[in-house]
């Protein structure tokens, strides 16, 4: 799936049915939630998912404000897109630019059925009530920190490290494994 794959496509029926099956819990919108750790297959995954939908899709790193950004990204994520869609309202946030170590452009989230938001950490206390399926993919850390620095580079691997370190402790609070309706690998096939 990753590195150019698509996501088998009875990973992404067993998705889509799940979400059909939940309905929505965020006003009349139904968000799934693509969760688990860096370097995992999440946005792979809701590239495949997303048009099975017709939604779109609200990737966390555009969140983060960069590598220290994890923690706040939860609250920023309900606070300025799933509350103001709740309500019937879009939502709206500014994108974290990692480059330019600012925020850049504004983007709005319109009202719609469905909405995929993928990314580490999307599932948080404050989030889960609007949430109708959650979605873990897991990748051993080897694996994800070789696509990681295939990605960033390899003079990202400091900041990988402590990532994903702040990753584990916050999946440890929340309980987001145990917390979710379909579990999946690193290669998008469906885990017990």
């Amino acid at each position: 799936m990753p590195d150019g794959g698509a996501a088998p496509a009875e990973t992404v029926a067993a998705i889509v049915a799940a979400t059909a099956a939940a309905g929505p819990r965020c006003g009349r919108t139904t968000v799934l939630a693509i969760d688990g750790p860096a370097g995992s297959g999440k946005t792979s995954l809701a590239a495949a998912v997303a048009p099975a939908l017709n939604a779109r899709t609200i990737h966390m790193d555009d969140l983060y404000e960069g590598w220290s950004g994890l923690a706040a990204a939860g609250d920023r994520l309900t606070e300025e897109i799933l509350a103001p869609i709740w309500l019937g309202r879009p939502g709206r946030y500014r994108r974290y630019d990692w480059h330019d170590e600012e925020f850049a452009e504004s983007h709005e989230v319109p009202v719609a059925d469905h909405l995929v938001v993928e990314g580490v950490g999307c599932v948080r206390a404050s989030s889960r009530r609007f949430l109708s399926v959650i979605v873990w993919v897991e990748a051993d850390d080897d694996v994800r920190l070789a696509r990681g620095l295939a990605r960033d580079g390899v003079a990202a691997e400091p900041h990988w490290r402590d990532w994903m370190a702040t990753e584990r402790d916050l999946f440890a609070r929340v309980g987001t494994r145990e917390l979710a309706d379909v579990r999946v690998d690193a290669w998008g096939r469906l885990r017990p």
